[in-house]
């Protein structure tokens, strides 16, 4: 079911035809206005805002009206955003669609910058965002913004973008429908999906899809998101596990290839990482424990490359991002957590166990409410 919102838009900038939003929502009411206020300011505004409200149960639909949005209704889905967005998609004949999550807000060049960005290169399939985090209060927000912070200066660095984020990225039609007539042959999942149903994390499935099929991506840092961060270590860990395990499902999905060739480096890297770091950790502690632990010059050293690295690569963030990398511990803690959740990943897909899939609600302090377990259903997340 499909209905026109009523809401005038804000006149900040011109209006492309070309472009046409999909917002995937399910429960969004609080988190949907501030996602939409920032699409109603770009400099270059999409023709056309879709709220694709799945299962919802409280006033996104409302809320998507009164702020000008169409709204499209999903139809008996079961199969998360994935299987959302595949709905809408059917409806969408524009020459670009960019899918924005429903907690996610955009710089006001976004949409410019990538229309300029993909129109300037015709190999590239998709132009994602550099996710950033929101305002971080506390130490576990302040340490996934700082996260986010250097994976932006690494995607910077390194020009690669290794996914293409689900949070906001701006894509071909003509991409996303090859990958949908692909699907079933040279890419798993079921002819004429765009969106494999199976896949938990179906951004990176699609980035492995794009790339499989010789498309470009990119994420130039002009195109920043900033998204919601975890409220509490059991969301974070519960996150994270969906995020790895998610991946790892796509790589066993994919094969080896030379396209997934590097995404499997990657994580064999991960898995030693986090052994190491492990150890490393437990071989001091118990050297401070049995009193052996004595200060090494070499390792003195070592450590003092790595706390300019940690402090450089959080700089531009300000000053509370400096001064928690300054201390290592703390971070370094929170790095023990994200591979503690990496090896349960491990774990989960080597025994065929389901991830699980939650939804996170806040209020407008930024606290959390309760978690909400959502199955299959629910495009959130």
């Amino acid at each position: 079911m499909t209905s026109r919102g009523s809401a005038a838009r804000s006149a900040a900038g011109p209006i492309t035809p070309r472009v046409t939003v999909l917002v995937p929502a399910h429960d969004e009411e609080e988190a949907l206005p501030r996602t939409l206020r920032s699409l109603a300011d770009q400099t270059l505004r999409p023709g056309r805002v879709v709220v694709v409200a799945d299962n919802c149960s409280d006033a996104t639909t409302d809320v998507a009206r009164a702020h000008g949005a169409d709204v499209v209704e999903t139809s008996g889905n079961r199969d998360r955003k994935a299987g959302a967005l595949n709905q809408a998609l059917r409806r969408v004949r524009t020459d670009l669609v960019l899918a924005l999550d429903a907690d996610t807000t955009i710089t006001p060049r976004f949409v410019e910058d990538g229309l300029r960005l993909l129109d300037s290169r015709p190999s590239l399939g998709a132009v994602g965002g550099v996710f950033e985090g929101e305002s971080p209060r506390g130490y576990l927000r302040g340490c996934q913004a700082n996260e986010y912070e250097r994976y932006g200066v690494q995607v910077d660095v390194t020009r690669r973008t290794s996914v293409l984020t689900g949070t906001a990225a701006l894509i071909r039609r003509e991409a996303l429908e090859e990958v949908a007539r692909e699907r079933g042959s040279r890419l798993p999942g079921v002819a004429g999906d765009v969106y494999d149903r199976a896949a938990i994390t179906e951004d990176s499935e699609l980035t492995l899809a794009l790339r499989t099929l010789g498309y470009e991506l990119a994420s130039p840092l002009s195109m920043r998101c900033t998204t919601e961060l975890m409220p509490s270590w059991r969301d974070l860990h519960r996150q994270r596990v969906r995020w790895y395990k998610g991946m790892l499902d796509n790589l066993a999905a994919y094969g080896v290839t030379r396209t997934t060739l590097r995404y499997h480096g990657q994580q064999v890297m991960l898995t030693l990482s986090a052994i190491m770091l492990a150890t490393l950790v437990g071989l001091t502690v118990l050297a401070v424990v049995t009193g052996t632990f004595q200060l090494v010059p070499f390792w003195l050293a070592i450590g003092g490359v790595f706390l300019v690295e940690r402090l450089t690569t959080v700089w531009q963030a300000g000053w509370r991002a400096r001064a928690l990398a300054a201390g290592i511990l703390p971070e370094l803690f929170y790095d023990l957590a994200l591979q503690r959740a990496y090896l349960h990943a491990v774990w989960l897909h080597h025994t065929g166990r389901d991830a699980g899939w939650h939804h996170v609600t806040t209020s407008d302090d930024g606290r959390a409410r309760v978690p909400v377990s959502t199955g299959r259903a629910g495009a959130g997340g």
